[in-house]
Order: structure tokens, then sequence, then C-alpha cells
């Protein structure tokens, strides 16, 4: 029996196989209005039907200030709740589970003249406008912003919701010891990093059971004073854990433009491993998982317990058929 195609659990989350679309921006809104579109239902109905386990929607915005770019998708109004609730619906109707990822650019977002960030820090890179720093006032409708997100993703039937606290955008921003220079509750000593994100977290387990994910990068390829160090980022996961979060996602790089020296076939899975060792949840991790017989050995392994994939679909649309008959072959 193949682990990857085995049946998995998380919270009340029953997955047929432990193959994970990874939320990938697509920048396909066309008229700058978050609503999603033809593109999006052909995009990710085409991985529903090659029966992923769980389609995760792309970083989904939870207010206008909050997009990357204006080709983002968004949830901060009713109609682009109801396009949702049309697309979960029909990647059930094709038999997979559907998550989305609810998340806010900060200093990344393009599509600002003035994006905003914890602090007044340097912009991203060249491409990129200075932040401003938010005020206590901003921080609270931004936090609101989310929970908002979360309850129209509910009513439109999703199984999960993934909150984005990775890749340089502003939760990760908020985690940061060199982007975060408040000197508030916000901001100073690890835990106040961490609040934006579990006040966020409280307010929506007030009213939602359900899976609950975080996505974490753990690595920003940047000196060891500027970022936080494992055994931090270890602390951060288990306060996840203790606050009501199911499952975490494991990725590395995007609050700074580096990358890192070397890229290879499941590079990110040590990080993953490292998380493992320090909560009692499952982990999902990314990071070129292109050979099915090397995702099977990582769960075989206990390394991770989900597989993510992304990039793949992009040159092998079959890769999910392809993977099941190499392994149910060996």
């Amino acid at each position: 029996m193949s682990m990857l195609f085995s049946t998995a659990k998380v919270a009340s989350l029953n997955l047929k196989n432990r193959v994970v679309m990874s939320p990938m921006r697509t920048y396909s809104v066309q008229k700058g209005d978050g609503v999603l579109n033809p593109l999006h239902f052909s995009h990710y109905g085409a991985r529903a039907v090659e029966q992923v386990g769980l389609v995760i929607l792309e970083m989904t915005a939870v207010e206008p200030e909050g997009r990357t770019t204006e080709h983002d998708l968004g949830l901060w109004n009713d109609e682009q709740a109801e396009e949702l609730k049309r697309l979960v619906d029909f990647l059930h109707s094709l038999g997979t589970k559907v998550g989305i990822e609810l998340g806010h650019a900060g200093r990344k977002a393009k599509a600002e003249s003035v994006p905003v960030a914890p602090s007044l820090v340097e912009a991203y890179s060249d491409d990129y406008n200075e932040p401003r720093a938010l005020n206590i006032a901003e921080i609270k409708r931004i936090q609101s912003a989310f929970v908002t997100a979360a309850k129209r993703a509910i009513q439109a039937g999703v199984d999960l919701i993934e909150l984005q606290g990775a890749e340089g955008f502003l939760i990760d921003e908020f985690f940061s010891p060199v982007i975060n220079r408040r000197d508030d509750e916000y901001g100073g000593e690890l835990a106040g990093r961490y609040r934006f994100v579990q006040e966020i977290i409280t307010q929506i387990r007030d009213f939602y059971t359900g899976p609950l994910w975080v996505r974490l990068s753990l690595d920003d390829y940047a000196k060891e004073d500027e970022q936080n160090r494992l055994t931090e980022w270890q602390t951060i996961s288990q306060w996840l854990e203790r606050d009501g979060i199911d499952c975490l996602s494991i990725t590395t790089g995007g609050l700074f433009d580096k990358k890192p020296d070397h890229i290879y076939e499941g590079w990110q899975v040590p990080y993953a491993t490292a998380m493992k060792k320090a909560v009692n949840l499952p982990i999902a991790v990314t990071g070129m998982l292109l050979d099915s017989k090397l995702c099977e050995y990582i769960l075989e392994t206990k390394q991770a317990d989900l597989i993510l994939e992304a990039h793949v679909f992009d040159t092998n649309a079959r890769w999910v058929v392809e993977a099941k008959k190499e392994l149910y072959e060996k």
C-alpha cells in the first residue's frame, strides 16, 4: 500500500490521499476586482480531475490593500464570496476537498503606492515601494479583515482555512525581528511578534471549529541575527498548536530578496522534520518534490505527513496519475 495514496485525517478533515495542491498565485484576475473567473475554474478543476486529495486555493487577499498585484484573488465582498462558493461546489463535485489560503501582502503589496508593514523599513526590493508603519487601529482593522474573510470562506463551504504566515507577507513580517521593530505589544520579544497572528486565530476560533492551518517560512536565507532561529520557529509552532492550529505547512524564503545557494529535490524537508520534533501536529512540506518515490520515502520515514505540490503541475498535468501508477507497480 502506498503511503502517498493512503487516506489521512487532519483534525476533522478526511483526505483520500496525501497529495495536496499547494497554494500558488496564478495572477489570473482580469478586472482588478478580486473575483474568480473561468481560468480559475479550469486551473483548479484540472487538479481535482486528477484526484489530488486536497486543493488549497491561492493566497486570497483579505482586503484590497493586501494584494500583491491587482490580479490577485480577494475575499472582502459578497460577489467574491459567491464565486468562491461556485468554485468550491464545483471542486467538491469532482471529489476533492477544498481549502483557501487567506493573506495580506504587507510590504510586498505591489498594488499599493504605499504598502504597509509592522514598522518603517526599507522596500522589499527595487521593484517595490517603501512601506509605512501600521498604527494600532490599522492592525485591528486588518485582523478584522482576516476574520471576516474567514467567515465568508466558511459560508462558501471550504473544508479548511490556511493563514498565510510565510513568504514575507504581513504575518511573516510580524514574526521577523528585522521587519518588526515595534516597541509596543505587537513587537519586541518573540511573544510580542507572535501576537498579531495569535489574535487572528483566537477570533476565528470563537466561531470556527473546523481545520485551521498556518503556513510558515523557516529560513529567510539571511544572517543568523537577521532572522528567527530554528528554535524560535519551534517555539512559534508550539504556540500555534496551543492556540488551536491543526496543521503546519512548511516552506522557506520570501521575507528578503534572497535565494538559497543550492536548490535540490526535497531541500525543505529537514525543516519539516524539525517541526515534527517540536509539535504533535501533521506537517505538510513542499520543495521541488518531483519524484513520487522520494515523496513516498518522506512519508514512510515520518519526516512529513502531507506532500505539497505546485509547480510540478505546470510541466506535468498528469503527475498524480503517473505517481500512483509508479508506486503501485514498484
